[in-house]
């Protein structure tokens, strides 16, 4: 520091330690107003889920009162030093959070069943032992266990706590002093003085109703985070059908690669005996060997597939491993429910209850709350000041005793300056911005909906087609090819060996079909928010 700096500090010293000396008489209690710096907002609208849509112009605290200024700005026994941070709860910075669209957790990737091996239609459906596991049952303990849901489970006691800071009221202030202390001590000759002792109790008032303002943000807000964690648990449900639908995949093709791996075993002993007749020769049982090895491969790769999709549908009931690979699942690919209600029913039951967008109309109301908030921050606190004790030590002058006496008084702030404009027109821009995301979130509600009601038709009339016509087609062409190739009619194993590929495709094909039209039932209640399809 130079010496023109230190010159500077000490005149203002100075000058400081003389305006503390001069003045006995009562001076109001005036907090002062000043820009302030961000602190944590009280009834906070930040949480795990992402910013609370409507809340990028709310703001809790009140731009009057300045964090670690001084409650005063003139000496006298009305002028207590300290900071106004202690009479204001939860008061902080005019910073709020900018408003964003609601964060949910992201899809998990589905479980991709194994396409390694032969495969073939099992001779009946299975639909899993009696005491399997079923979705709805899966359905509960994903509620009940879930990590990630548990975790965000905790925001809503969180808002329920920002309620009842952001409806604490401001302490009162006591404050007691010794002033005109004199340098020696006061006599006939050298007067001054007298010496007073004052006790002072300041207590705001906010006239402006700022804490109830703040109470029907943070009120707002919890209901918002509510719906923020019915939207997650909806994200989640369409995860963990995604994951019970890559199970029951994986179940499925273990037993189509094991139908496979048996009509191989058929083949093989037919070949056999052909050759011992002289019908086919030692390089056809080899082919066809080879061709079992490949389907024997094909059902450990399905059995190593469907132990990882229960791993993975383990993983979001938090089931341990060794427990997980034990799950047997009860339910069917097979959809023989009625098809889905029209279009624009979905779409007017997505509208009307998805919590995302129902969150986005609660976040116009907390941009419009946040609104009455920033209108009520235009006004400081009042403070009403009561003074029950002065005492006057006149001992000086004589036998004097001295003199008691009490003061009362109210400083109101007169809004001149810093009456919040700048927030205002910030929080009347935050809710024509809310509604616009509330807007854009409802059109990508209807686009998802029409996507997943078109995969969800399209799925069932190729599954419809694929069992009513493709099928039998193959299924009749392909026992037709190992009728005669077993009674030595078919002259050439390859020709079989493209007979059973083909056919091998197109179970594949059905198969994929199947997995892919029950995600698409699930799909859709997930798109909808609600359950529409089984």
């Amino acid at each position: 520091m130079n010496a023109r700096n230190v010159r500077w500090f000490l005149v203002l010293g100075v000058m400081a330690a003389f305006a503390c000396g001069k003045a006995p008489a009562q001076a109001p209690t005036l907090p002062t107003e000043t820009p302030q710096g961000p602190s944590s907002l009280p009834g906070s609208n930040t949480s795990a889920f992402g910013n609370v849509p409507g809340a990028g112009g709310t703001s809790f605290a009140a731009p009057a009162v300045g964090g670690g200024q001084i409650l005063g700005g003139r000496p006298g026994a009305a002028t207590p030093r300290v900071p106004t941070s202690v009479s204001t709860p939860g008061a902080g910075g005019n910073q709020a959070p900018s408003a964003s669209v609601t964060a949910i957790p992201a899809a998990a990737p589905l479980t991709e069943v194994p396409l390694f091996g032969t495969l073939d239609l099992p001779a009946a459906a299975d639909e899993g032992p009696p005491d399997g596991l079923t979705f709805d049952q899966a359905l509960d303990l994903l509620i009940r266990q879930n990590l990630d849901l548990r975790s965000r489970q905790y925001e809503i006691p969180l808002a329920q706590a920002d309620i009842l800071t952001a409806g604490l009221r401001a302490n009162p202030i006591f404050y007691a002093d010794s002033q005109l202390i004199p340098y020696g001590a006061y006599s006939q000759k050298r007067q001054g003085g007298p010496l007073q002792y004052d006790v002072n109790i300041s207590h705001p008032i906010d006239y402006s109703r700022k804490r109830l303002a703040r109470l029907a943000v943070a009120s707002q807000t919890k209901k918002a985070v509510e719906l923020q964690y019915q939207d997650a648990v909806r994200v989640q449900i369409g995860n963990l059908a995604g994951a019970y639908v890559g199970a029951l995949a994986a179940r499925e093709t273990l037993r189509y690669a094991e139908a496979g791996l048996k009509g191989l075993d058929r083949i093989l002993a037919a070949t056999e005996r052909l050759q011992k007749f002289g019908n086919r020769t030692s390089a056809d049982v080899l082919l066809i060997e080879a061709q079992k090895g490949a389907a024997e491969v094909g059902v450990m790769d399905a059995r190593e597939g469907l132990r990882k999709a229960k791993l993975a549908l383990g993983g979001y009931l938090n089931i341990p491993p060794e427990q997980a690979e034990a799950i047997e699942l009860r339910a069917s690919l097979r959809d023989s429910e009625p098809p889905a209600p029209p279009i624009n029913e979905l779409t007017q039951l997505a509208l009307s209850c998805r919590p995302d967008v129902v969150g986005y109309r609660v976040g116009v109301d907390v941009a419009r709350a946040g609104l009455r908030l920033q209108y009520a921050n235009r006004y400081a606190d009042a403070y009403v000041l009561y003074q029950p004790y002065t005492f006057q030590n006149l001992a000086y002058l004589g036998n004097h005793p001295g003199a008691t006496s009490w003061a009362l008084g109210v400083t109101v702030p007169l809004p001149l300056y810093n009456r919040n404009q700048g927030n205002i027109e910030r929080a009347k821009l935050n809710i024509e911005q809310t509604k616009v995301q509330l807007e854009a979130v409802e059109r990508l509600v209807i686009k998802e909906v029409r996507d997943a009601e078109q995969e969800y038709l399209s799925t069932r009339s190729y599954l419809d087609r694929l069992e009513q016509t493709v099928i039998p087609a193959a299924k009749k062409a392909m026992g037709d090819s190992s009728r005669l190739y077993e009674e030595g009619e078919t002259a050439d194993v390859t020709t079989f060996l493209n007979v059973q590929q083909r056919y091998n495709d197109l179970v594949r094909l059905y198969r994929d079909t199947a997995v892919r039209h029950r995600r698409s039932m699930f799909g859709l209640n997930t798109a909808v928010g609600a359950r529409v399809l089984p």
